[in-house]
């Protein structure tokens, strides 16, 4: 992850154990990097924030009729 944020290989590490903290620029290629918003990052009540949002993009690309044939699907399992 670290390479892929053009960083050296360490730099994730040391945010993790403490020892750095990432520029607010740093912060904001980590939650690109993890297709999260920084809202999603703080939330600790989603416990897959980056499906659920990769899910909602592709629900907003659907057609209406569609659309409502997932909500149909959605309550069906809620309701077992």
């Amino acid at each position: 992850m670290s390479l892929a944020l053009g960083q050296n290989p360490s730099y994730i590490n040391r945010i993790e154990n403490g020892k750095a903290l990432p520029s607010m620029q740093g912060f904001f290629s980590i939650c690109d990097y993890l297709k999260i918003t920084p809202a999603e990052f703080f939330n600790d009540e989603v416990e897959q924030p980056g499906e659920i949002r990769a899910l909602v993009e592709k629900l907003q690309k659907l057609p209406q009729e569609q659309l409502q044939l997932v909500e149909q699907i959605t309550e069906q399992f809620l309701n077992k």
